[in-house]
């Protein structure tokens, strides 16, 4: 995950799969405005916690966008990287198991498939229990994800887990007091505000029933 000696910018293809630049005008109490936005897949996310174990389950992986980030902000050049002052391990997150919506799917189904193949359970949709959509980088994107809540035990691993193609995730585990300081302490987080949403989420209503 962190054997990355060399990066660089290039500009956008308009073919990208992933990301679709565009700029919106409209009209505002009688004002001409424009914003800039993205068009992006929306996506799926899913609590896991294995009841066998009393563990949550997470993923982490290299996340280009946040190290890229991190390195601009500090002054940086991502053309011409020192990798002593920034070392590839900032631009590592810790997230909840999630997806792209990008087949002929159902969402249940979606998210199904993105346990087994970043995570290694293979269970049933009808064992996800929907939690809530919301909609996610409303400054620039606005797309819709749907987080699900799924409990999982050691008999439904079946695989490693760690993604497909030339995907690179480690699957890690939290115990229910370890998650509840993380988001308890004062520090920066790597992780995206969804796996934040997902822990408290959790704590607010699952814990006292497990």
């Amino acid at each position: 995950m962190e054997k990355i000696n060399k990066m660089w910018v290039a500009p956008l293809p308009k073919d990208s799969p992933y990301v679709r630049p565009f700029r919106l005008h409209y009209i505002q109490n009688g004002k001409e405005k424009s914003w800039d936005g993205l068009t992006v897949h929306d996506s799926v996310s899913i609590i896991i916690f294995n009841t066998t174990r009393q563990k949550l389950i997470f993923v982490k992986q290299f996340r280009p966008a946040v190290y890229h980030s991190i390195v601009t902000s500090s002054g940086g050049d991502v053309a011409n990287i020192d990798l002593h002052k920034f070392p590839i391990n900032l631009g590592i997150t810790i997230e909840m198991c999630a997806g792209i919506v990008d087949k002929n799917k159902s969402w249940g189904e979606i998210a199904r498939e993105e346990m087994l193949e970043e995570c290694g359970y293979d269970v049933p949709v009808d064992q996800l229990e929907e939690v809530f959509s919301y909609r996610s980088g409303v400054g620039t994107q606005g797309s819709k994800q749907i987080m699900y809540y799924c409990e999982v035990t050691d008999d439904q691993k079946k695989f490693l887990g760690g993604g497909t193609g030339d995907e690179i995730i480690d699957v890690v585990e939290y115990s229910v007091d370890e998650a509840r300081e993380m988001v308890n302490r004062k520090h920066n987080i790597n992780s995206p505000p969804s796996w934040l949403l997902g822990i408290l989420w959790f704590l607010m209503n699952k814990v006292s029933n497990n």
